[in-house]
């Protein structure tokens, strides 16, 4: 630690003051001497500061001899207008292969291993398309203990639902790329975004907890955005016409998990429909990729109950992670997601890091709700600090033929 800290500097300088942006570069060319040095820069300032603060660095403290990165953190803009208005900023001083847009969700194991478990595993790519799956849910629920705090203005639609969780959809959804190189993903993601329908308003349904003292109701209504969104998305392409991605997000939950449910149709002239029971959803081969709490893939298939008779029972099959690989678990330092995306940009890697035309399609798809919002002024459903969320997602489900899925 002291070694580290002997490497650390601190200059005193405004978001827009260009002399503090001089002396930052003047101090490491001091460090750097003659070597050719990269440097990366982390942007964590207010949405505000952003364009003063990269238009300077742009200005005056790139390397003169080495590459210059910059990473930018969420929200990236608040709508479509000024998420193009800050790229058209961002471009101006950089091209796009310095630009990195930070999620540290997308930092998470199960993101990563989006790619690797379909394209590396011949039993899942020729069932991953309209003709065998009926629906996928996309969960990201965060139990009161693990309630994050959103910023004013933003909500959980700017905030989680614009990157993470379209983010998430586009790598599950996408079509293999030629390679893994960073850019060739990113060309496969951006297609799917461009052939996501836009969220119909009547499609989503938002929410925001209360306390459980009437009195503060309205001062937490008027404090914060939407702290809940349920949606319904369609991808118009051959692959997933017609399949409905169900989407929950959500703070102040009763349960905390992250997680992807891929529900398979159902078996056409099923000769063991009277043996599954009355509810034939029970039946449904179910794939689970699930983060937390406990990181596992799970694959639901039905299974003949021992004994005499002929019963049948859905049964999982489970990997578990901390199970699977407990050596890796027992030596393991705990990383935090931010470290592993950092990782990323110090290595040029940069598939986990939206593309200005990533964000962009992102934002189209999300603008006819956030005009409702805003033009509107659409009240969000209130639901119990601590409970299950809005009645309303329910009927959501409902209203798209998919089943609830819950524990």
């Amino acid at each position: 630690m002291d070694a580290f800290l002997s490497r650390t500097y601190y200059i005193n300088g405004g978001y827009d003051n260009r002399e503090g942006m001089t002396r930052l570069d003047e101090k490491m060319k001091h460090i750097e001497g003659v070597s050719k040095a990269s440097r990366i820069f982390y942007l964590s300032v207010p949405q505000e500061a952003l364009v003063d603060v990269a238009c300077n660095i742009g200005d005056k403290a790139q390397a003169p001899q080495g590459w210059t990165r910059i990473i930018v953190e969420k929200p990236f803009g608040f709508n479509s207008y000024s998420s193009h208005q800050l790229t058209q900023s961002l471009l101006s001083k950089f091209e796009e292969r310095q630009i990195y847009r930070i999620d540290h969700m997308l930092g998470r194991n199960l993101i990563e291993n989006l790619t690797v478990l379909r394209f590396s595993n011949l039993v899942f790519e020729p069932l991953w398309n309209r003709t065998y799956i009926r629906n996928v849910q996309v969960i990201v629920s965060e139990s009161v203990a693990q309630t994050a705090k959103y910023s004013d203005g933003y909500g959980i639609i700017r905030d989680i639902f614009h990157s993470h969780i379209l983010q998430t959809i586009a790598l599950l959804t996408m079509e293999p790329p030629i390679s893994l190189d960073g850019e060739d993903i990113r060309n496969e993601k951006v297609k799917v975004l461009r052939s996501t329908r836009r969220l119909d308003p009547a499609d989503a349904i938002l929410g925001q907890y209360k306390s459980s003292s009437g009195d503060k109701n309205e001062a937490i209504l008027n404090s914060v955005g939407p702290t809940y969104c349920a949606a319904a998305l369609y991808i118009d392409n051959a692959r997933w016409d017609g399949v409905p991605f169900l989407v929950r997000v959500g703070t102040g939950l009763i349960k905390h998990r992250v997680e992807i449910r891929v529900q398979f149709r159902h078996v056409p002239g099923n000769i063991y429909r009277d043996n599954i029971g009355i509810n034939i959803d029970l039946g449904t081969n179910e794939l689970i990729l699930r983060d937390e709490p406990d990181e596992a893939i799970l694959v639901k298939i039905n299974n003949k109950v021992p004994g005499l008779g002929l019963q049948l029972d859905a049964s999982e099959l489970n990997l578990l992670y901390k199970d699977r690989h407990v050596l890796v678990f027992l030596n393991f330092v705990p990383t935090h997601s931010y470290e592993h995306l950092i990782h990323d940009v110090i290595d040029g890697d940069n598939h986990l890091f939206m593309r200005s035309d990533e964000v962009a399609a992102a934002w189209n798809i999300l603008s006819p709700v956030l005009d409702e919002i805003d033009k509107h002024h659409t009240a969000p459903e209130l639901y119990e600090f601590g409970g299950r969320g809005p009645v309303g997602a329910y009927y959501l489900w409902a209203k798209h033929g998919v089943p609830w899925a819950d524990d």
